[in-house]
């Protein structure tokens, strides 16, 4: 498994303008949360009150490969995850359907408009979970380095 700056600094390789970091820093958190919402809505098992999903599902898997990466980063994506996993259940279906587009587009735009290159998870779709742990460093600060979103 690759490092966690290995990760960082392939997936930086495609976001160098900031135009593009701009919108996947508005992007990746939407989707995140829209996806969480739809998901959560997806129970495999359910029993007195209590249910396991689809979303749930994903934070555990998620979960356990971003604590292998980076621990420190792995416990904060989980809390969260957590946390937009319960504002994602509580938000109506077509709000999450209409956010989860409006993510897409702001990541099509940034790669389109501003990068002019496609996205990461053309070549590598570990870049499907390497985005939001990279934007949430960038917010925290946990691992340093030229491949944090800085600009």
């Amino acid at each position: 498994m690759k490092s966690v700056h290995e990760q960082f600094s392939d997936y930086a390789a495609f976001h160098r303008t900031p135009g593009n970091k701009l919108f996947h820093r508005l992007g990746i958190p939407i989707i995140m949360l829209s996806l969480l919402g739809m998901l959560e809505r997806v129970a495999l098992f359910s029993s007195g009150g209590w249910q396991l999903d689809l979303a749930a599902i994903l934070i555990i898997g998620s979960g356990i490969y971003y604590l292998a990466l980076e621990w420190r980063l792995g416990v904060s994506m989980i809390l969260v995850s957590i946390g937009m996993y319960f504002i994602g259940a509580a938000m109506p279906m077509w709000l999450l359907i209409t956010l989860f587009v409006a993510g897409w587009i702001f990541q099509g735009i940034g790669h389109a408009v501003y990068e002019k290159r496609q996205p990461a998870f053309a070549q590598n779709l570990v870049h499907l979970l390497i985005g939001p742990l990279w934007i949430l460093n960038d917010a925290i600060g946990v691992v340093s380095g030229d491949s944090r979103v800085t600009s």
